[in-house]
């Protein structure tokens, strides 16, 4: 049976990925950084089944193995598939009805692992009282979890949160695991609160190095002081601009499920040496017809530093905006503009490098009648936007972000890119994008 450790808490490494042979070197990876857990995540078991606890049994015998099954009904069927396979540790869902719990139990015991019940998607009211109800059942194992879709809300703060309050309450002798966007800079905090295993996901299968981010982690661990992290971290209300500017469209594209996509419009430049085209911020919206531009350049005035401003002119093929109004933006520090309808002067307005996106380009200028709207919802290249919505532009296109989705949208969307770095890397050392993932193996079956 497996043993504590004092005053050091065990590394484990959650792949939570669908293909074997990626689990298999991210996990060669991080066991050279020192992870001393090794666990095949709920996708993969999902997605290779009892084959990836074996393979991973097989290549790492000296190392603690666990099959995150998440097993909600058929306890004792399912701990000793896993326990058969090589699995030394177990977990299952905490919020299982209590018949399973106990089957589980006793299967745990009969095969000799140990079984952890996990916290994941247990109302926070509730989480306390049931883990002291699945301890007094004999659960031997409480692991404190945030899941990945509830990180891109709350980040890895929560997780701590949690754990702390439970390692407040719980025996002793039961082991707590914490799970849920530790890295580097959170793993510290965690071991200051006592838990038993340091569970890390992302940051680790998602990482170009998992050796290196491994070996950033454990020194966390092991001084309980926090060491930087570059882009593994959940980004707040606060910061939703920083992470935007991180990632591209097509990223955020991916994060929104292919949502969001201003279409049919161009941008005025986007080729420099000396500065991106990129442009993010919060939705001025205006409402205006073809050629009258009065609300367009009246919308400058209500603009903040930041902001982008949005018009929907009706498609219109007469100019609602020009040279002096980028000027003005420019000078107030307005991040972009993107207009469903006409822009001229072209020309100054690529020597000046403001973004813009337009629908049509024209030498010709409409007149100042006075009619639309600022800050009302518009209908505009294909999307509903509203006042406070975010826009990103960068050379693939437009995307808009409902302003109720952003921190959640740009935490996802991180999460893209960082995936992506991983499968780069992969594809750097010699593999191509169909190797790295299997694409025949996950082609739709005829």
């Amino acid at each position: 049976m497996i043993r504590k450790r004092e005053n050091e808490p065990f590394l484990q490494i959650a792949l939570d990925l669908v293909n074997l042979h990626r689990a298999l070197q991210i996990a060669e990876e991080g066991v050279e950084g020192g992870v001393e857990w090794i666990e095949a995540g709920t996708p993969l078991i999902k997605a290779e089944g009892m084959d990836a606890v074996r393979a991973l049994h097989k290549k790492f015998p000296k190392h603690t193995i666990v099959a995150d099954m998440k097993t909600v009904d058929g306890g004792a069927i399912e701990i000793e598939i896993a326990a058969k396979s090589g699995a030394n540790v177990v977990l299952m869902l905490g919020g299982s009805d209590d018949a399973s719990v106990t089957e589980a139990i006793e299967a745990a015991q009969k095969y000799g692992v140990l079984l952890g019940c996990d916290t994941i998607d247990i109302p926070p009211e509730r989480m306390v009282e049931r883990a002291l109800q699945l301890e007094s059942m004999g659960a031997e194992m409480i692991v404190s979890h945030v899941g990945i879709d509830q990180q891109t809300i709350y980040g890895g703060e929560k997780t701590l949160e949690v754990a702390s309050k439970l390692k407040k309450k719980l025996n002793p002798t039961t082991w707590l695991a914490i799970a849920g966007g530790i890295n580097s800079e959170t793993a510290a905090k965690a071991k200051k609160i006592g838990v038993d295993v340091i569970i890390v996901g992302g940051a680790l299968y998602k990482s170009e190095s998992p050796k290196e981010t491994a070996q950033k982690i454990k020194k966390a661990i092991t001084s309980a002081k926090p060491v930087k992290t570059e882009l593994f971290k959940k980004y707040d209300k606060e910061h939703i601009y920083e992470a935007l500017m991180m990632v591209s469209c097509p990223n955020i594209s991916d994060a929104m499920h292919r949502a969001g996509e201003m279409q049919g419009l161009k941008p005025v430049w986007t080729e420099s040496k000396d500065k991106p085209f990129k442009f993010v911020g919060p939705a001025v919206t205006v409402r205006a017809y073809n050629g009258d531009w009065s609300k367009p350049v009246e919308a400058i005035e209500e603009a903040q530093k930041g902001d982008v401003i949005v018009i929907d002119a009706c498609e219109g093929k007469d100019a609602v905006w020009g040279e002096l109004a980028s000027w003005s933006c420019k000078v107030k520090g307005i991040s972009g503009v993107v207009i469903d309808g006409a822009v001229r002067d072209i020309d100054d307005i690529r020597k000046m490098k403001f973004p813009i996106y337009a629908r049509y380009f024209t030498p010709t200028a409409g007149e100042p009648r006075g009619l639309g709207e600022i800050n009302v919802s518009i209908e505009c290249a294909g999307q509903k936007i509203n006042p406070g919505d975010w826009i990103v532009g960068d050379e693939s296109g437009i995307v808009v972000i409902p302003k109720e989705k952003a921190q959640e949208m740009a935490n996802r969307a991180i999460d893209v890119f960082e995936k992506e770095n991983r499968i780069r890397e992969e594809i750097k050392r010699g593999s191509t994008l169909s190797e790295v993932l299997y694409l025949k193996k996950w082609e739709k079956q005829k």
